[in-house]
C-alpha cells in the first residue's frame, strides 16, 4: 500500500500527487525520449526502483517557530522561506526524519533557541543527518550560530541514548546571513566526524561536507550500466572527470589498466584520496584542477585515453570540454547527466566533433520527484574503419605478404586514434625493417650516401608495433 503523505500538495518535493509509481515512471521515460529524439541511436526502458520510498540517506533540516511560536523544523516549502514541517516525508530515511523529530523535542526541553533569519538572532539553525545504508552508521551535524552550546554534554548524550545507530555527532559553527547549510568551523563532539558505507562493493567515507549519491540502490544501477557501456578492460586508461569523491573511477578501477580522476573541490580529492587507500586501488590517481585545463595540458604532454567518464552538475559540461575531449579523441565517452536536457544539448556538440550517441539509459534516482538520471555512451566512427580514401601508387602494389595486412595510412590513422599523435612513413619503414619486414628497393633511402635519418623515438616505436600486433603484422 502506498503511504500517504500530509503536505504533498504544499510541499513541492513530490512532483506527480495522485499519480501511481508506474504511471511516473512512463511520464519520465517519455520526457527523455523527447529530447534525445534525433540525438541517440537507442533510448532504453527506465531503470525504475523496487522500492520508491524512503530512499534518501541525506536529511537537512530548518529549524524556527510557527506563529504561536512552538518550535518546528522541516524543509523549506518550494518558492518560499517558509518552513514546512513533515515528520512522514515519503522520500527522507525514516531513521533520519526520527532523529530531527527528538532533536526538536531536545531543543525544547533543553530551552534552547532557534535561530531567526530575520533578526539574525538564535543558537539552532539546521541538522544536517547522513546515514550509511548499507553499514547502518549515522552521522549527526548539528548547525549553531554560535560556539557556546549550553547543555551540550548533556543534549548529546541524551540523543544518542535515544539513537544508539548514531556513530557520531559534528556541531558546525555557521554565522553566516547566506543560505548556505553549513559554516566553515566544525567540531566532532561524539563518535567519528565520518561514517562509512559500501557501494558497488567498495567502501566510502562520508563526511559532513562529502557528495555522496542519495539513493544508493539506483546509484548501483546507474553506475552498473555506466561500466557496462564503457566495456572497460585491463588494456584502458580511464579518465574520470568531475570525479568528486572518486567513487565511479574507483568503481572503473576494478577492471581497467588505470584511472585519473580530476577534480577542483579540494575536499573532495582528499576524500578520494583516502577513498582509494581503504580500497587498496593502487591503479587510480586523482589531480586537483579543471578538468579542461587538465585535459588539454595531457593533449601537449601526447597522453591518451580510452575511456573518458564525465559527471557534471546539473548545468551541464562546456564547449570547451567537449572540444578538450575531442583533443585527446577517446574511443569511448560515457556521459552520466541529473538533467537531460542539458545532456541533449552537450550531446549536440559531441556530435559535431564525431562523437555518436548510441546507447541512453534513463535511471530514476529520485523517485516521486520531476528528476530523472542518464548514462549515455559516445563513441567515435573510426576513420580508419569506416571513411578513408586510401590514394595507392602502382608501385606501391609490389608488397609482402606483412606488408599487405595493413597500408601506411592505415598504421597512421590507428596510431593517431589510440595513441593521440602521427607518425611519419619513415617511422613506420623503420619499425618494418627492425622486424624484419623487407621493404621495397631505394624505400624511404637516404637521398645521398651521406645523409643521415633520424631515428624513430622509442613512443612511436612502441605505438607502430601495437598497430603492427593489431594488423596481425607481427
Amino acid at each position: 500500500m502506498k503511504p500517504e503523505c500530509p503536505v504533498i500538495r504544499e510541499c513541492g518535493g513530490c512532483a506527480f500527487p495522485g499519480k501511481t509509481y508506474e504511471d511516473t515512471l512512463a511520464l519520465k521515460e517519455k520526457k527523455v525520449r523527447d529530447l534525445m529524439k534525433g540525438l541517440v541511436k537507442e533510448v532504453l526502458p527506465i531503470r525504475g526502483a523496487k522500492d520508491p520510498f524512503y530512499y534518501r540517506n541525506k536529511v537537512h533540516s530548518a529549524f524556527g517557530r510557527d506563529r504561536k511560536g512552538n518550535i518546528i523544523s522541516g524543509t523549506y516549502q518550494e518558492g518560499s522561506h517558509r518552513i514546512l514541517q513533515n515528520d512522514a516525508c515519503l522520500l527522507e530515511d525514516r531513521t533520519a526524519s526520527a532523529i530531527v523529530g527528538d532533536i526538536r523535542s531536545l531543543i525544547k526541553s533543553f530551552k534552547l533557541t532557534v535561530y531567526n533569519e530575520k533578526t539574525g538572532t538564535g543558537l539552532i539553525r539546521r541538522v544536517l543527518i547522513r546515514v550509511g545504508k548499507r553499514s547502518g552508521q549515522v552521522l549527526v551535524t548539528l548547525v549553531a550560530a554560535d560556539p557556546v552550546f549550553p547543555g551540550k554534554k548533556n543534549f548529546i548524550r541524551e540523543l544518542t541514548k535515544k539513537h544508539p545507530e548514531i556513530t557520531g555527532v559534528v556541531l558546525n559553527i555557521n554565522r553566516r546571513s547566506d543560505s548556505l547549510i553549513l559554516g566553515d568551523r566544525s567540531e566532532v563532539v561524539f563518535g567519528k566526524g565520518t561514517i562509512k558505507d559500501t557501494l558497488c562493493g567498495m567502501e566510502f567515507r562520508i563526511s559532513p561536507e562529502s557528495f555522496y549519491q542519495i539513493n544508493p540502490d539506483q546509484t548501483e544501477i546507474l553506475y552498473g550500466e555506466a561500466m557496462r557501456l564503457a566495456g572497460i578492460t585491463k588494456d584502458d586508461v580511464v579518465l574520470d572527470a568531475y570525479c568528486g569523491t572518486g567513487t565511479i573511477g574507483l568503481i572503473a578501477s576494478k577492471n581497467a589498466g588505470s584511472v585519473v580522476g580530476v577534480e577542483n573541490n579540494p575536499k573532495a580529492v582528499k576524500d578520494a584520496i583516502s577513498n582509494a587507500k581503504s580500497n587498496g586501488a593502487g591503479n587510480i590517481r586523482f589531480v586537483r584542477d579543471d578538468a579542461t585545463e587538465f585535459i588539454l595540458r595531457e593533449k601537449q604532454e601526447e597522453r591518451s585515453y580510452d575511456v573518458v567518464i564525465l559527471d557534471p552538475p546539473r548545468s551541464g559540461t562546456t564547449r570547451e570540454f567537449i572540444e578538450a575531449v575531442a583533443a585527446i579523441s577517446p574511443k569511448r565517452v560515457v556521459y552520466i547527466s541529473c538533467d537531460p536536457a542539458t545532456q541533449a544539448r552537450d550531446l549536440k556538440i559531441f556530435r559535431e566533433k564525431g562523437y555518436h550517441a548510441s546507447t541512453l539509459i534513463p535511471v530514476d534516482m529520485f523517485p516521486l520527484t520531476g528528476h530523472v538520471e542518464t548514462v549515455c555512451l559516445l563513441s567515435k566512427l573510426s576513420e580508419a574503419k569506416h571513411h578513408i580514401e586510401v590514394k595507392v601508387d602502382m608501385d606501391e602494389l609490389d608488397l609482402t605478404s606483412a606488408e599487405a595486412k595493413a597500408t601506411y595510412k592505415e598504421i597512421q590513422d590507428w596510431v593517431q586514434e589510440k595513441y593521440g599523435f602521427h607518425v611519419t612513413n619513415l617511422n613506420i619503414a623503420q619499425v618494418k625493417q627492425k622486424h624484419g619486414i623487407i621493404e621495397r628497393e631505394n624505400y624511404n633511402k637516404p637521398k645521398t650516401p651521406d645523409s643521415k635519418q633520424p631515428g624513430c623515438p622509442e613512443d612511436k616505436i612502441k605505438a607502430i608495433e601495437d598497430a603492427m600486433r593489431n594488423f596481425q603484422m607481427i
